[in-house]
């Protein structure tokens, strides 16, 4: 299943979510690989960010996979970092930090 999310990254904090995010901790990236997440990707637009990532099987399994990387206390604590940084945009579900979006074609 593929994902797309949206955040807010206002500028004030861009230098320091790119300085984070050019040195993403071993052990963050290795949580989400563990969870079965892949080709996790993030894009930066003006002031949104965009993420993509794929998870092999349905809704289901993505909520799995989130959930294990949400039990990870080093993902935790990584997110302290990066969660201040970021603004949510309205219409995300209480919880959830990004926002996810609806898939509305795909190529492939």
């Amino acid at each position: 299943m593929r994902i797309g999310q949206r955040i807010r990254l206002p500028r004030e904090h861009r230098e320091r979510y790119l300085e984070l995010h050019a040195a993403v901790w071993p052990g963050v990236e290795a949580t989400l690989t563990a969870a079965g997440v892949r080709n996790y990707t993030i894009f930066l637009d003006g002031e949104d960010l965009f993420a993509f990532f794929e998870v092999d099987g349905g809704p289901d399994d993505v909520a799995r996979a989130l959930a294990r990387v949400g039990e990870d206390p080093l993902t935790r604590e990584w997110w302290t970092h990066t969660d201040p940084l970021q603004e949510r945009l309205p219409g995300t579900p209480e919880g959830e930090q990004w926002k996810t979006l609806t898939e509305v074609w795909h190529l492939d």
